[in-house]
């Protein structure tokens, strides 16, 4: 399926500030792949994608982030680290400003909507100085038909700017780079960096609020599938912990690898129509279908490539976040529409680079939340500057930079449904094993699919003293077996061969879950707070 659809209609965008604007409106993918190729923004892979460079920012910028403060946000944000405020009358002068560089140039606009489910639709407007970034617009939101296009009526505008930069001192922002919410104008406005993530993000924040708020659905920063049966399984992780690559599963219909909502008619529905997936150490022997769904129509951000235009996954010279964005319709095996009904079982995934959780294991309802609340993952030596020992790393719900509520909000309401619909609850270490980062290996994929499919094919057993066994430190319930694994595989502590400092290393972590929970503890009652690890003295 390829989308190269001409649309004949034009628009004017003087309402939005910008003026005599040359407007590209709704141009095909093609076009925004020749269109960068000829002024020098990117060039074409030996696989027919699009390899573009997005400039001095490689990935989001968290500190960077803001949300209008006014009367529909400042009794409902969590305002903090994570959610700082942004004066309104700032964002409109800084918005003129924006509105102003946008004006006589060149732009690129889409019209799109996130949220596959009707009775969530929500009508996006992107506007971007760039033709890359309106192509991967293209990639990531739903598409409408040109019959939808005609009287189009965008909810949320996001106006992106990359080469605008700001005035801190004048601006009332950090740095000359800025991602702002403002709930009221339904605007998200970015400038300053050329990392389309940020585009993606914005409209997932702004989702994180409304629907939960408004239309009490939970919204998950997770993938999704479905089986031939009809039954859905959902995976949480934070970046690198195998969300996109172990949802990708030629046995199961792909739903969504990113963003998505639960409502109360216990349906999960995508919120994007693309995938935009990790590619460092990407291989076909490993990860088939990601790997060639690297086509025509996708984007490469940051890659290296050879003479002869092949790309260079094991490179990361320009930074460890190297990706790419592809429309959905790139994988072969897709749920259509991207919804999925019956959920059954939930994934946590997380990369533990201490290497002391075990690879799979059943969590209690109290534990679930805990676990939902903390967001584990954790930082290997390398990733960021001073790192050099793995930390713990902790991101509430998995999406702590884009979920605008308390925490407790969204657990609240996953515990909810996962108990209205009966759902099993899995943690899933992606990470080391056999010893921490530096001295262990990483889990094998092959392992960890093994794992997962013999959770969706009912084949862990009963949860009973004969097939699983609890964890010493942590608590949760440890398979003692499991089709496909090496039995001493499913227990970490037998990996290390060394006991001592094995409780040691899980002492440690076990206490660092437990010093992060103290920020939510006010908020969580004691059935949460009963799921998490026992505080070590070593």
């Amino acid at each position: 399926m390829v989308d190269n659809t001409q649309v004949t209609k034009t628009i004017e965008l003087s309402q939005y500030g910008i003026k005599n604007a040359i407007v590209n409106y709704q141009l095909s993918p093609d076009q925004l792949h020749e269109s960068t190729i000829s002024k020098a923004q990117g060039v074409e892979a030996s696989s027919g994608a699009l390899a573009v460079n997005t400039g001095e920012f490689t990935g989001r910028s968290p500190m960077d982030r803001f949300i209008v403060k006014d009367d529909v946000t400042k009794d409902r944000v969590w305002w903090g680290d994570i959610n700082i405020p942004f004066d309104s009358d700032k964002f409109e002068s800084l918005y003129n400003k924006v509105t102003d560089y946008l004006s006589e140039k060149e732009v690129f606009v889409r019209d799109s909507y996130a949220c596959a489910d009707d009775d969530y639709r929500t009508n996006i407007r992107v506007i971007n100085e760039y033709p890359w970034s309106n192509m991967f617009a293209y990639n990531m939101f739903l598409r409408p038909t040109p019959a939808e296009l005609e009287n189009f009526a965008p909810e949320w505008v996001v106006v992106n700017a990359p080469g605008f930069m700001a005035n801190p001192e004048v601006d009332g922002t950090r740095q000359h780079n800025f991602a702002i919410l403002d709930f009221t104008r339904k605007i998200a406005l970015i400038g300053g960096t050329g990392y389309t993530g940020e585009i993606k993000k914005g409209i997932f924040s702004a989702l994180n609020f409304i629907l939960p708020v408004f239309k009490n659905t939970l919204p998950m920063h997770c993938s999704a599938n479905v089986g031939e049966a009809g039954d859905t399984a959902i995976f949480f992780g934070l970046s690198g912990t195998g969300k996109t690559t172990l949802s990708t599963d030629p046995n199961r219909s792909l739903i969504g690898d990113d963003e998505h909502g639960w409502t109360n008619e216990n349906t999960v529905f995508n919120f994007e129509g693309g995938c935009y997936a990790k590619v460092i150490n990407l291989s076909r022997e490993n990860e088939p279908e990601i790997y060639d769904a690297i086509k025509k129509g996708s984007i490469l951000e940051n890659v290296v490539l050879a003479d002869n235009g092949d790309v260079d996954f094991e490179n990361t010279s320009i930074t460890q976040n190297t990706r790419v964005s592809y429309p959905i319709y790139h994988i072969d095996n897709i749920s259509q529409p991207s919804i999925g009904k019956n959920p059954k079982n939930i994934f946590f995934l997380t990369a533990d680079a201490f290497g002391v959780l075990p690879p799979i294991s059943k969590l209690t309802p109290s534990q679930a939340a805990y676990h939902f609340i903390s967001g584990y993952t954790a930082k290997v030596a390398g990733t960021e500057a001073g790192v050099v020992e793995p930390q713990p790393s902790f991101s509430a719900c998995f999406g702590a930079p884009f979920m605008p509520l308390h925490p407790a909000k969204y657990a609240e309401m996953l515990s909810h449904k996962m108990t209205e619909a009966g759902v099993n609850v899995w943690l899933v270490n992606t990470g080391w094993t056999g010893g921490p980062y530096g001295v262990g290996t990483r889990m094998k994929l092959k392992y960890t699919r093994a794992m997962i499919n013999a959770v969706l094919n009912g084949d862990l057993g009963d949860y009973t003293y004969e097939n699983y066994h609890i964890h010493s430190v942590f608590g949760v319930a440890q398979p003692r077996s499991c089709p496909g694994v090496p039995t001493e595989v499913l227990s970490p502590r037998t990996t290390w061969n060394n006991d001592k400092a094995y409780y040691e290393t899980a002492f440690k972590l076990s206490n660092a879950f437990r010093v992060n929970f103290e920020q939510f503890e006010a908020d969580a009652p004691e059935e949460i707070r009963r799921g998490g690890p026992q505080r070590f003295t070593l």
